[in-house]
């Protein structure tokens, strides 16, 4: 059993899936150019998650930090995925 992750070391995620999984949220969330956003895969330590899982910060201009998690590695994530987790989310990016 790995505690927090200890000995389940992930290769780094793929450039290019980052940078799909970014340009899906920026197109799903509505953020223009001056809003930013950051994608990374973290080893969640919760024993209900499934090990890796993506999370999204959204920073819109002027606006608090939103932080969207997805219970998938990196390279699993679908645009469908991204979509989904920002509807359940529920929290409007733009006004």
């Amino acid at each position: 059993m790995a505690l927090f992750g200890l000995g389940r070391r992930q290769p780094p995620a793929d450039g290019a899936m980052r940078g799909a999984i970014l340009a899906w949220t920026r197109a799903a969330a509505g953020l223009g150019a001056d809003g930013v956003v950051k994608v990374n895969e973290i080893v969640c330590a919760d024993p209900a998650c499934p090990g890796m899982e993506t999370i999204l910060l959204l920073m819109p201009p002027g606006r608090p930090t939103r932080a969207v998690k997805i219970a998938k590695p990196m390279a699993e994530v679908t645009e469908g995925d991204v979509i989904l987790a920002l509807v359940r989310d529920e929290r409007p990016v733009r006004d």
